[in-house]
């Protein structure tokens, strides 16, 4: 039985709405703000924070900055309150949450990693979401962004989702043979839906 399903997605492609319809539709748990949420929660700091920095990897003035600060609190009685956010600590605690996600089952996963850190699990069906780039920049500004904002969202974030997998996982982005499928949603969000669902039942029906 099929009890996870992860997607990864390219920015702007809907891959969030996808993922909401098809968690409804199956009656799962959707794991993409709530997951968030979760880290947010454990680290004891804002959403904001944590959302501003899953899925990259810290700048180099950030990771000087938390080399120094941690210089500064070594050896000292107060170094077990240094908390700093950071990427390496958000991915931690990404793996732990999804970790336990899983071990229920039951529940859709968007991005952050999922596909990776739950590769070797047979009951996980794995997702990947792209689409042209006209049609991901029509999409996120119907969704009421401005048009300069989703042609730079579009032109960058993939590129921090791609430098998060390289450091992390240590494989390009997007890694083809992760997937059970690849999906183009310029063919209709119903459509692809649909496929996911699909393929879900023909993979449970092959063990």
């Amino acid at each position: 039985m099929i009890k996870i399903i992860t997607i990864e997605r390219e920015y702007g492609c809907g891959g969030g709405h996808i993922a909401q319809q098809t968690a409804d539709r199956l009656g799962w748990t959707l794991w993409d703000e709530q997951l968030t949420s979760e880290i947010a929660k454990l680290i004891d700091c804002q959403r904001a924070d944590v959302k501003c920095r899953e899925e990259r990897v810290d700048p180099l003035y950030y990771r000087l900055f938390k080399s120094v600060m941690r210089g500064s609190f070594e050896g000292s009685a107060d170094v077990h309150r240094l908390k700093l956010l950071d990427a390496d600590s958000i991915f931690r605690l990404t793996q732990r949450v999804i970790g336990k996600a899983a071990a229920v089952g039951n529940c859709v996963v968007v991005g952050r990693g999922a596909q990776h850190f739950l590769r070797d699990r047979s009951d996980t069906l794995h997702v990947f979401l792209y689409a042209p780039r006209e049609d991901k920049v029509r999409r996120l500004i119907s969704g009421g962004m401005a048009e300069a904002e989703a042609e730079e969202g579009v032109d960058t974030v993939d590129q921090e989702r791609s430098a998060f997998v390289d450091k992390y996982f240590q494989m390009k982005w997007p890694n083809r043979a992760l997937y059970h499928a690849m999906l183009n949603t310029a063919v209709g969000d119903e459509l692809v839906i649909q496929t996911i669902l699909n393929l879900k039942q023909a993979l449970e029906e092959t063990v």
